[in-house]
């Protein structure tokens, strides 16, 4: 025999006896037990007496059926047993409401007595086993179409980045799944997070390498190197910054990330107004200052990305990344050396040789790796050794001139391999 919690309205009294129709009927169906509620602590009262039904006995609907419809929206559609109501005659709005609320079944009260009683009872918890395999059913189909979606992105993104076909895309995903014991769809939700990642990591790396070049082009413009491209390359620089911030802003980022690029946009407001002023000697010290405190915000953004990306292989991408920078700063603290006879950026020059040397030795040993990363890396070898003579040779105009174009060729070369890390099979599928 089952259970049932009778809900009469709020004004009824507790100590009340039931409607003398309601005690009828219920005798008549053999309840086990029967508790009682008012619409206000029905659900309390489910959670309490988990009951196999819940039927709701309101004469005046006018008045009471608000409360009930308040009561029940806590389960969202879904109660946890059969619910039936008994009621006078309901409008179509409140039947609309009532299905979509969850109600299985309803009996008008004038039609109410024990056989009416039972065959509700029967109902309701038909129909509630019905509903939740439709549910099911709906949520599943859900599942796989919002699967699908992420397959196909995922695929997309395979396909453009190894420049591979549609079906050895999809094998890639369907071994990768097997491998790691995930639905199809979670491998591709992760091969597009791993992405969106590696992409974040390296605009906040350019982030790094801006800070240092737009000091560098401040300083050659005041030395009189090669003025009428240096400006073009600010311009450039100046836009390239804003439309990574601008990107990055738009990205979930998590509160460690948020608060890094909030300190980001905050040091490349003080730098940027310092270069809009007119720039002299004077002020090239303070413009220093306010690269490297960009510099500074942008590495810790970069480290918290990474950090948040939680993959391995990541590393890879902010490393690569990271030479970038250190090609501009060398020939940035070179020129400041040279024309403000700063101590300071003369002695970060080994520190930052040393630095640039050891990271390009480990992306030379990293396994992550394939003709045209050698060739690149190869070819950085060889540039980074005309920067460092341009260096050497910072008192002649050659020496000047090289530094600057050795600096540039690097960054564009350390670009391309960035670009090849964050594409690369190891970290998309990482």
């Amino acid at each position: 025999m089952m259970s049932l919690l009778v809900v009469l309205p709020n004004d009824f009294a507790e100590s009340a006896p039931l409607p003398e129709p309601l005690q009828q009927a219920l005798a008549s169906t053999g309840v086990a037990a029967v508790e009682r509620s008012t619409c206000h602590t029905l659900v309390q009262k489910v959670g309490e007496l988990a009951p196999q039904q819940v039927m709701a006995w309101l004469p005046a609907p006018a008045q009471q059926l608000q409360a009930l419809l308040d009561a029940v929206g806590e389960w969202k559609g879904t109660p946890p047993c059969g619910l039936s109501l008994v009621s006078a005659p309901l409008d179509s709005a409140q039947h609309e409401a009532l299905v979509a609320l969850g109600v299985h079944a309803w009996l008008p009260i004038e039609a109410f007595d024990g056989t009416s009683l039972r065959a509700l009872m029967t109902l309701a918890p038909v129909r509630r086993e019905r509903e939740a395999a439709l549910r099911t059913e709906l949520d599943g189909l859900r599942t796989r179409m919002d699967e699908r979606k992420w397959v196909d992105r995922a695929k997309g993104l395979l396909m453009s980045s190894r420049g591979i076909g549609e079906d050895e895309a999809f094998g890639l995903l369907r071994g990768a799944a097997m491998h790691a014991n995930l639905r199809l769809g979670e491998v591709s939700r992760s091969v597009i997070e791993a992405a969106q990642w590696a992409d974040a990591i390296n605009r906040a790396g350019q982030l790094r390498m801006l800070s240092q070049r737009l000091v560098r082009i401040a300083a050659q413009m005041l030395a009189g190197i090669d003025v009428q491209r240096a400006r073009v390359l600010r311009t450039q620089s100046v836009e390239r910054v804003q439309q990574n911030l601008d990107h990055l802003a738009t990205l979930e980022l998590g509160a460690p990330g948020a608060g890094a690029l909030g300190d980001v946009q905050a040091a490349w407001s003080g730098l940027s107004a310092a270069l809009a002023a007119r720039a002299v000697p004077q002020a090239l010290a303070d413009i220093d200052k306010l690269g490297d405190e960009l510099l500074a915000a942008a590495e810790a953004l970069t480290d918290a990305l990474e950090a948040s990306g939680a993959r391995r292989a990541l590393r890879i991408v902010n490393i690569c990344g990271r030479q970038r920078m250190r090609a501009q700063r060398l020939a940035k603290d070179a020129l400041l050396a040279s024309a403000l006879a700063a101590g300071p950026s003369r002695e970060r020059l080994l520190p930052t040789m040393n630095e640039f040397e050891a990271a390009l030795l480990e992306l030379e040993r990293a396994p992550l790796s394939s003709p045209e990363i050698r060739a690149a890396l190869a070819a950085a070898r060889d540039e980074w050794l005309r920067l460092v003579g341009g260096v050497q040779a910072l008192e002649s105009p050659e020496g000047r001139a090289t530094l600057v174009r050795s600096s540039e060729a690097l960054v564009d070369t350390f670009e391309r391999l960035t670009a090849w890390y964050e594409h690369s099979l190891q970290v998309i599928m990482s």
